[in-house]
């Protein structure tokens, strides 16, 4: 049989100031801005997304800026942390670096005995690490503010908190093809494939009050899958299991379905394609503000009430 999901697709997270938010992604921890346009549910809002040079399935965060929003808050409910993979090597560098930028970080640790773990947040408190790990052979950004070797690669995992573990596992397991690999403690580790990119770990947190959307928090995550047709077999699945979701979506640069696992944590199923090159070459992506096709008419309006924003990096090198 098919495997249907195979992996991250990408994370979406709220920030309450736009032009921090490339400061802080594009700037000190050096990711592409692959795309600048806006929500295609809320027009008046941007949605940048960061991650390689291309764009790649795995390594792909991004914002919808809500200008002033007030925070939230994490918990049970919700992705709290989002981990980016880096080459083993490059744990100095990164500590000189969040230091350099007045970064707060905690002190690196272990975690199931083979990777070195930095926990921060960005302005907004959005929970992030730094996985330092020779399990990763794929590159990150070459031509940005970070010398190529220690550029972030991607995802390495994500990190859910919840009550228990039980029902979102068995959605993990029964209906998205994710198997548990790993546990200890409280931290059991799902992944369609045994890579970085394609972990997800829960985490038990019965003690803790919910989390609360607002800005520092994740929106929703989305899984990847290879097509139309397997989108369309896994939304079968979801309806078989009558959690009810959408339907098809276009958001120019893949499809997507969403619905909302047992524990409360929006999900999205998107397409691997067509990518983020269908209306700008890779030299050129993340430069003009592209909309789709629906909101070119409107185009001299929804660029006058967004906020203006700058890209210079310069300052970040």
């Amino acid at each position: 049989m098919q495997q249907l999901i195979t992996g991250i697709h990408h994370v979406t997270a709220l920030t309450s100031d736009a032009q921090k938010n490339i400061g802080f992604y594009a700037g000190i921890l050096g990711m592409r801005l692959v795309k600048k346009t806006v929500n295609f549910d809320a027009k008046e809002v941007y949605h940048f997304y960061y991650g390689d040079e291309t764009g790649q399935p795995g390594g792909i965060l991004t914002f919808f800026p809500y200008q002033g929003l007030v925070g939230g808050r994490h918990g049970k409910g919700m992705l709290n942390t989002s981990a980016f993979s880096l080459s083993i090597d490059s744990l100095d560098y990164w500590t000189d670096r969040l230091s350099k930028f007045d970064v707060n970080y905690k002190a690196p640790q272990e975690r199931f005995g083979n990777e070195v773990v930095i926990y921060f947040e960005d302005f907004d408190g959005l929970g992030l690490e730094l996985v330092f790990t020779d399990k990763d052979k794929r590159l990150g950004y070459i031509h940005g503010p970070i010398p190529p070797e220690h550029a972030i690669k991607g995802f390495f995992n994500v990190e859910i908190g919840q009550e228990g573990y039980e029902r979102t596992a068995g959605l993990l397991t029964e209906q998205l093809d994710h198997t548990l690999i790993a546990e200890k403690g409280n931290r059991f580790r799902f992944a369609a494939a045994d890579a970085p990119g394609n972990y997800v770990d829960i985490v038990c947190m019965p003690d803790s009050l919910r989390g609360l959307s607002g800005s520092g928090t994740v929106h929703h995550i989305a899984f990847a899958t290879p097509t139309r047709e397997t989108q369309d077999q896994a939304r079968s699945r979801l309806i078989q299991r009558q959690l009810n979701p959408t339907p098809v979506l276009d958001r120019n640069y893949f499809t997507s379905i969403y619905f909302r696992e047992p524990g409360g944590v929006l999900f999205e199923i998107a397409t691997a394609g067509p990518g983020f090159q269908v209306d700008e070459p890779e030299d050129q992506l993340g430069q003009s503000l592209k909309l789709p096709a629906q909101f070119e008419k409107d185009r001299a309006s929804i660029e006058k009430a967004l906020p203006p924003i700058t890209i210079d990096l310069s300052k970040y090198e």
